[in-house]
């Protein structure tokens, strides 16, 4: 089994940035101040990798793993999209929100 990288510092404040945003999807929705956790969305990876951390959302535990079908992603996410939006669509968003280009550049692990 292959050891986990854990994240570098850049990562971990880019991941901290993003979660400080609160729920894009509860913000979308018209909800404010919703606590997120990060979401490591399977956007540019294959098989059953996550992508790079410049490429995750902040999702609130209800839309990212704890709502049931239709509200969270990891119940099904081919109907969350259609709900709530493209994850590539959410992480243009959030690249918005927090002022940075398409893909920005951190160190990697």
């Amino acid at each position: 089994m292959a050891k986990k990288k854990r994240p570098t510092k850049a990562q971990r404040e880019h991941m901290d940035r993003v979660v400080q945003l609160g729920c894009i999807v509860c913000l979308n929705l018209g909800y404010e101040d919703s606590p997120a956790e990060f979401h490591h969305t399977r956007t540019s990876a294959g098989g059953a990798q996550k992508s790079d951390v410049v490429l995750g959302i902040p999702l609130c535990p209800i839309h990212h793993r704890t709502g049931g079908p239709g509200l969270a992603i990891h119940a099904g996410q081919k109907t969350w999209e259609a709900h709530f939006g493209t994850e590539e669509e959410l992480i243009a968003q959030v690249h918005e929100l927090l002022g940075v280009g398409q893909w920005p550049i951190t160190e990697r692990a």
